[in-house]
């Protein structure tokens, strides 16, 4: 079949695919150097005890089978080294079959880790990842023009996920369509780059036109990823354009990066494309019957997407094949943060020798300039933004980290940027307490250093010695 294949795109899927095994390096990486403390045999959300209460059919997994820190870490790392192979391109000295399994490979592994990841794996670029990975898998190598169908339905995810938050916005917060949601935005995020704050202080009517843009990227550009070029080449660099300026404004994570790799497949990149036979039939009908049941699972994302009871980054199926996604329906006006602290007083008092733990991402310090993480992933961090929204966040994993804590334990510590106490001294109590923090203004920031001014609101959690954690776990 002749129209089954594009050789105009050549060049662009051997980009999207180096550029999605570098986010599969990634996430993988995150998932060796993390998985102990948050996962682990003594992790605050153990794996075992996970794969001991749901069964294999609801969350597909390898580690139903065996369960240890050491597998765990020989998984991951293993995935890297996949990844690796895949960026050195590996996969275009194999034979057509062979490319596919490699590919097959990462996405496998993948989704074993996230099906027993937990609250640590619950946003939607874990799904955006698995979803755009495992179409991956067919796109072919060099024996191969890339298919048309795997391109369009690559574009259709893309549309999923930008029309998708573009109608959960309108839906949601006012400050959407009153074009004011980034006189809070830049400075409430999750985790804010080494920018936000100049971005928080861009001038008001600055703020409407980046909304206003971001309703036009969103809810009008997508449909445009369907037509004929070079309109869908405009329309892709457009929103490649827009996801720069986000990944600018903020951290999160791989959510922007992929969102890019997911463009490329509208894009027409210059380069010559190797003479090559058709496709054969056999990979035409496997590209053809896969497209089919994407098609077919896509019934529920697109009656959720059209629904306005709409709800963000969900899984219709336990493979992560097709999933709906969305972010910020509503915005917070003020932000929040639990700052952690340990004394080694035998009585803890107010006045006792308070220290503050710090964390990689989260604001912390005043003083200290947020740094830019993405597209890697601190979870931790994340978890503690929701956690300053509300405590039924923390619930299931708020505990352990304290008694982590209180235990001086390594693979926690690690995940900190740093500990006040020495290795061999842990802290008799630890507490928490809730901070609201806001950027500091120009003035503020010249007289005093600090980009955060912070004020005390309340206490999060009581000064908690060991005994008392283990007890009530």
């Amino acid at each position: 079949m002749e129209w089954f294949t594009a050789p105009e795109y050549w060049m662009s899927r051997l980009v999207l695919q180096k550029a999605l095994a570098v986010i599969y390096l990634v996430a993988f990486l995150g998932a060796a150097l993390q998985f102990r403390a948050l996962i682990g045999e003594r992790g605050m959300l153990p794996v075992s005890r996970f794969v001991a209460r749901v069964p294999f059919r609801q969350a597909p997994s390898v580690f139903h089978l065996h369960c240890s820190d050491r597998f765990f870490a020989a998984w991951a790392w293993t995935g890297c080294a996949v990844s690796v192979a895949l960026v050195a391109g590996l996969d275009g000295q194999l034979p057509l079959w062979g490319a596919m399994v490699l590919w097959l490979v990462p996405w496998v592994m993948y989704l074993s880790i996230v099906n027993v990841g937990q609250t640590w794996y619950s946003f939607g670029w874990e799904s955006l990842l698995l979803e755009t990975g495992f179409l991956a898998v067919f796109l072919g190598n060099d024996e191969v023009a890339p298919p048309v169908v795997v391109l369009f339905l690559l574009r259709w995810i893309l549309f999923r996920v930008e029309f998708g938050a573009g109608l959960i916005k309108m839906r949601g917060d006012e400050c959407w369509r009153k074009l004011t949601c980034l006189d809070h935005h830049h400075e409430t995020q999750p985790m804010p780059g080494p920018l936000s704050w100049f971005f928080h202080h861009l001038p008001k009517p600055l703020h409407r036109v980046e909304v206003a843009a971001n309703h036009v990227t969103q809810l009008v550009v997508p449909v445009l990823l369907f037509t004929p070029q070079p309109v869908a080449t405009a329309a892709a660099s457009l929103m490649i354009l827009t996801q720069l300026w986000l990944i600018l404004s903020g951290n999160f994570s791989w959510l922007n990066w992929i969102t890019i790799v997911l463009a490329l497949a509208a894009l027409e990149l210059p380069g010559t494309a190797p003479d090559v036979p058709g496709a054969p039939l056999w990979y035409e009908v496997v590209v053809l019957a896969v497209a089919a049941l994407l098609v077919t699972l896509s019934y529920r994302p697109v009656r959720n997407m059209i629904s306005r009871r709409q709800v963000m980054n969900r899984s219709f199926d336990p493979l992560h094949l097709v999933n709906t996604y969305g972010a910020f329906g509503s915005v917070s006006r003020v932000r929040y943060e639990v700052v952690v602290e340990g004394t080694a007083d035998a009585v803890p008092r107010e006045d006792s020798d308070w220290r503050e733990y710090e964390f990689r991402g989260k604001p912390g310090d005043p003083r200290r300039w947020p740094r830019q993480f993405a597209p890697y992933h601190l979870r931790l961090d994340w978890m503690m933004w929701f956690a300053a929204l509300s405590p039924a966040y923390a619930e299931s994993w708020f505990g352990a980290l304290v008694e982590r804590l209180l235990e001086n334990d390594r693979d926690t510590l690690r995940l900190l940027r740093r500990s006040p106490f020495p290795p061999d001294t842990p802290p008799r109590y630890v507490r928490a307490r809730l901070f609201r923090y806001r950027f500091t203004t120009w003035r503020e920031l010249r007289e005093t250093g600090a980009c955060w001014e912070r004020t005390y609101v309340r206490e999060f959690l009581p000064p908690t010695r060991l005994d008392s954690v283990v007890q009530k776990s």
